[in-house]
């Protein structure tokens, strides 16, 4: 299970060896300078473009980056006409925030394209560069997501963008996710803390399903959504939390 599931990569065909260089004459010189590892990053940057000379996981993460920096609760609200979110609620842009305009239904779709722009990077970088890549890619779309460059590195809490990613990797855990979530919320109609719960059970689970470093990374996730959640977590140990569906004020 999990992201290696979602393509398939067929038989390759040897790749034919090509005919040695005479030993001597000034090609066979040149080759064996850029050989030597004095010279050997100088071979590698002149050989073409910069993005040739880079690591493909390095480009991954830069693209999950940007990917996820999209700040798509910003963009639907302020295309819906409504108040900056910004200015609202916890004052960032996540769907939970949105939500907070009364609108439903940019709630609903900032939800789904908060997802989407994760499970989209991981898949891409998986299929363009194999599962090295999709890891890259899935932390720099959730870095992405929590720091977006574009709004000064202020974001959202992570939750929408953590599915989007599980999904790539093993969606039977995203429904995981998605069933303890709502749950928790059922007993309890704290939004903040069924994120917590089933962040919190996701690596376990992923382990379960012999998924070891796709734990690791959303073990990694689970703690930096858990430190964007602090202070939610401090008005949960006071009390003082909103509970869904009541009104609520502007918090950080």
């Amino acid at each position: 299970m999990g992201v290696r599931e979602w393509g398939t990569v067929g038989p390759q065909s040897p790749t034919p060896h090509p005919d040695p260089p005479p030993q001597g004459g000034r090609e066979h010189k040149r080759r064996a300078a850029s050989d030597h590892p004095r010279f050997a990053a100088t071979a590698m940057i002149d050989s073409g473009p910069l993005l040739t000379a880079l690591p493909a996981w390095a480009i991954a993460f830069a693209f999950g980056y940007l990917a996820g920096a999209i700040p798509f609760g910003l963009i639907i609200t302020r295309l819906a006409g409504t108040q900056d979110i910004r200015e609202l609620g916890s004052r960032n842009i996540g769907a939970t925030n949105v939500l907070r305009t009364g609108r439903k239904d940019l709630a609903a779709a900032t939800l789904v394209c908060d997802a989407l722009k994760g499970t989209t990077a991981v898949l891409a970088a998986f299929h363009l560069a194999g599962p090295d890549a999709a890891i890259a890619a899935a932390l720099g779309a959730f870095l992405g997501h929590l720091f977006p460059v574009w709004l000064k590195f202020k974001g959202g809490k992570g939750v929408a963008t953590f599915i989007g990613l599980l999904i790539a990797f093993a969606w039977p855990v995203a429904l995981g996710f998605c069933a303890i979530w709502l749950l928790v919320a059922a007993v309890t109609r704290y939004s903040s803390l069924s994120a917590l719960v089933a962040s919190a059970a996701t690596p376990a689970m992923l382990w379960a399903f012999s998924e070891a470093r796709e734990a690791l990374l959303f073990a990694a996730l689970a703690a930096l959504l858990w430190v964007m959640h602090r202070a939610n977590i401090g008005r949960l140990i006071a009390g003082s939390e909103g509970k869904i569906g009541a009104r609520s004020e502007a918090r950080p």
